[in-house]
């Protein structure tokens, strides 16, 4: 065992790789599925058919996670797996890689992102830092960011070399926001490039800034002619400004509007109680009755 400060971390051997049989049963069971004498819907499946599965599982999986259903989050994390896995799988049978590259290639890349941990000296030095930067959560936060930035460079140098050798423009490096997927919700995407137009710099100084740019956006809005277009994109920048002022208050805007979601729903769900004890329906009472509605379901619940 390591003594007082140092940091020890086991490197894998052949006992320490078989401690996950269960997880070895599973990616046996799943290349069972698509063999030839497997299963027909899991034989016919591609990447592409079944990749709107891993985001509604992974949706599943969060909303497991917030209601603290421990048993629930269980099975749905096994349902993320299950895409993950099948994936690896597809991949596997189309010769491009297997769910050990998948594995090996993570665990590279989180040992590359934190030389806080892994070998620190080596690594802070070929980024050009130091290792008093990364000391607390935040600067932790930042040196990933930092990091990332820096695998992005040699991914760039790398394809501007490919770009060459085929005869095409090698300068031509790509986007800041290309990598960033479309396929997220619109409130984590806008957290993405938000992160990545701030690690080029263009950031207000203080959120009191960002709240002036809620204000200019409210104000755009108000002008746009009702139920247009323009009212639209407006709207959109209303809401693009206040997931700059969640990223400034260290706040994660699709976490906050998730939590506003359940407690809208909870309450909701405590009216039509309370309305089926009153042997009525929510459509009997008007605006005054559903106002006093709500505001004791706020008073029994929060």
């Amino acid at each position: 065992m390591p003594e007082e400060g140092q940091r020890y971390f086991p490197v894998p051997t052949a006992e320490t790789t078989s401690r996950h049989p269960e997880f070895d049963r599973f990616v046996q069971i799943i290349a069972d599925l698509r063999s030839p004498n497997g299963c027909p819907w899991d034989l016919k499946q591609t990447h592409q058919s079944i990749a709107k599965n891993m985001l509604e599982e992974a949706f599943e999986a969060v909303a497991a996670i917030e209601e603290g259903d421990v048993d629930h989050m269980r099975e749905e994390l096994g349902d993320v797996l299950l895409e993950v896995v099948l994936q690896a799988q597809i991949a596997a049978d189309a010769g491009e890689f297997t769910i050990e590259d998948v594995a090996h290639d993570v665990s590279e890349k989180i040992i590359r992102r934190h030389p806080h941990i892994y070998g620190a000296e080596a690594s802070f030095a070929a980024l050009g830092l130091d290792e008093a930067q990364a000391k607390g959560a935040d600067e932790v936060e930042d040196l990933w960011d930092f990091i990332k930035g820096h695998e992005k460079r040699l991914k760039d140098a790398q394809r501007a070399e490919k770009r060459a050798a085929a005869g095409l423009d090698p300068c031509a490096p790509r986007g800041l926001m290309e990598d960033v997927s479309h396929a997220q919700p619109a409130l984590m995407e806008a957290q993405e490039i938000s992160r990545k137009a701030v690690s080029k710099g263009f950031e207000w100084e203080t959120v009191d800034d960002v709240w002036d740019k809620v204000a200019e956006e409210v104000q755009e809005f108000k002008a746009a002619p009702p139920r247009s277009e323009e009212a639209e994109m407006e709207f959109g920048d209303i809401l693009f400004s206040l997931v700059n002022v969640a990223r400034k208050e260290h706040l994660d805007a699709e976490s906050c509007l998730r939590r506003a979601c359940a407690k809208f729903r909870r309450r909701w769900e405590a009216m039509e109680r309370a309305a089926y004890e009153q042997g009525k329906d929510l459509d009997d009472f008007g605006i005054d009755g559903l106002e006093e509605l709500w505001q004791q379901a706020k008073r029994d619940l929060d």
